[in-house]
Order: structure tokens, then sequence, then C-alpha cells
């Protein structure tokens, strides 16, 4: 891994664009002469809900994943929020956290033979467990590995329960093919009773809650004011993971900086 989380290997992209291509074209004859059964593919609402992710403030806690995992109900060893220990060019460590992108060209949506998984008008990429066939090319299309196929039925609360929060969701059944949702069902409620997500906890996502050190912002990416925008506005080397790729993630993040610089903003 490189000090610029966005910079992958000529390799890792040819890889990831053959699976998709395969995938797509697999896809493309399962879905001839289907319906639309999600007319919000494509349609902007009022809000476009993102997050942005400062690494610097990152310790490696992983109370985010802990907390998504007590709240959406998820199994031990299911995480839909990962947290890796990465290394810069000149060596010095750093957390990287990875939650599921909710790209706006979002290849997961793309080879879903069945729309299972589609893009809500707010930009959030979610699921119908429903229509969710468990074929799994969605997780072979995401470049980023944040799709989960859950192979066996709930068992009952994970460890984390009540520490990092009680779930929230109902469990999904065998079979099918999971992923971060930003909390939607938290966003949702809330906007129902006037709250505003980013800023009121009830209506954030739990991982940006958990967080104790503040290393996560969420809110309307339309809104110049939400905390989303305020952290990305405060760095001018605001970056996504896999631009190059073109598919266009909510999730943005704040690069490491290097000792050097940390000394230099405490004017050491």
């Amino acid at each position: 891994m490189t000090d610029n989380p966005a910079e992958f290997s000529r390799r890792d992209t040819l890889k990831v664009g053959g699976a998709i291509l395969g995938a797509l074209t697999v896809t493309s004859l399962a879905s001839v002469g289907m319906q639309n059964a999600h007319a919000s593919h494509g349609v902007e609402g009022e809000h476009k809900w993102g997050m942005a992710i400062d690494i610097n403030k990152c310790i490696g806690c992983n109370y985010c994943t802990y907390a998504c995992q007590a709240v959406n109900n998820l199994a031990d060893d299911m995480a839909y929020s990962v947290v890796t220990t990465e290394t810069t060019k000149n060596g010095e460590e750093y957390f990287l956290s990875r939650p599921c992108m909710h790209c706006d060209d979002a290849p997961c949506v793309k080879v879903c033979p069945v729309e299972a998984t589609y893009i809500r008008p707010d930009g959030i990429v979610t699921m119908d467990y429903d229509l969710c066939i468990g074929c799994r090319y969605c997780e072979v299309a995401c470049p980023y590995d944040v799709r989960r196929f859950n192979w066996k039925e709930s068992a009952g609360n994970t460890t984390c329960v009540p520490d990092f929060g009680i779930p929230e969701v109902d469990p999904r059944p065998r079979g099918v093919m999971e992923k971060c949702t930003f909390c939607e069902h938290r966003i949702d409620a809330g906007l129902e009773r006037g709250l505003v997500p980013g800023v009121d906890e009830s209506a954030t996502p739990a991982c940006v809650v958990a967080c104790p050190t503040g290393a996560r912002a969420f809110g309307d990416l339309k809104d110049p004011n939400s905390p989303v925008s305020i952290m990305i506005n405060s760095s001018p080397n605001v970056i996504r993971l896999r631009e190059e790729l073109s598919t266009l993630p909510k999730v943005y993040y704040l690069p490491p900086k290097s000792t050097v610089e940390k000394h230099e903003e405490l004017g050491l």
C-alpha cells in the first residue's frame, strides 16, 4: 500500500476490470427482458449522503467495526466496515478504515441480474434482500472488497452487543449478499422525526457516532455546512479510493500526513 490509498497497481486494475467485464457479460444475458424493479435508479433526490474519514485521526481501535456489527445485527465473523494497517512510502504506518464507498457509478449495481442492489435517490447503494439470489456477481465486481455473503443463519447477537450498541435491523436470511448501507434505517427514521443525519446521533451511521477521535464525518454532500462537507473542505488533498476506475465514491479521505508535516503544523 502506498502513502496515497488511491494508488493501486496496474495489475490490480486489470484484474478488477476483467472481473467486472466477465460479470457484466453474464448478467447482461440474464437481465434481458427484465423490468426495472427500482425506479429510483439514476434519479437524484433532495439529499446526497456521504462520509469523510481523516486518516490522521484514526487510531485503529475498531470501534467503528464493532458498532456496525452491533447495530446492523452482524455475526462476529462478518464486518461491513474494516480497518487495516497500511504503510506509507516513508515506512510510516497508518490505519485505513473502509466502509462501502456508495459509488455514484457502482459496479455492483450494474452486474446484479435481478436488481437486488440498487441506488436510492439519496445516493445510498442498498439491497433488496427479497430479490437477492446469492449469485455473488456484486462481490466480484466491487473493487473495494466491501460486499459480504451470508453463509449461515443468524445464531444470535454478536459479542459486540450491548457494549457497542443493540441490533436495530432484522438479521438477513442465509444465502444473500450484504453490505454497509450508511445505516439507512437511522437516516430514514431520523428525517421523519426532523433530525439531521451527521449532526443528530440517532440519525447518523453507527460507525461515525462510535468513533472516539472524530475521524469520521457524515452528512449531506449538497449542504456546504454539513459535517462531511466541512471536513472535506478542511484539506486541499482530499482523495477517494481508486478514482481511476471512475466509480465516483461518496466516501472521501484526508490522506496520511508525514511526521514532518505534522511537526510543521504544530510549529515544531
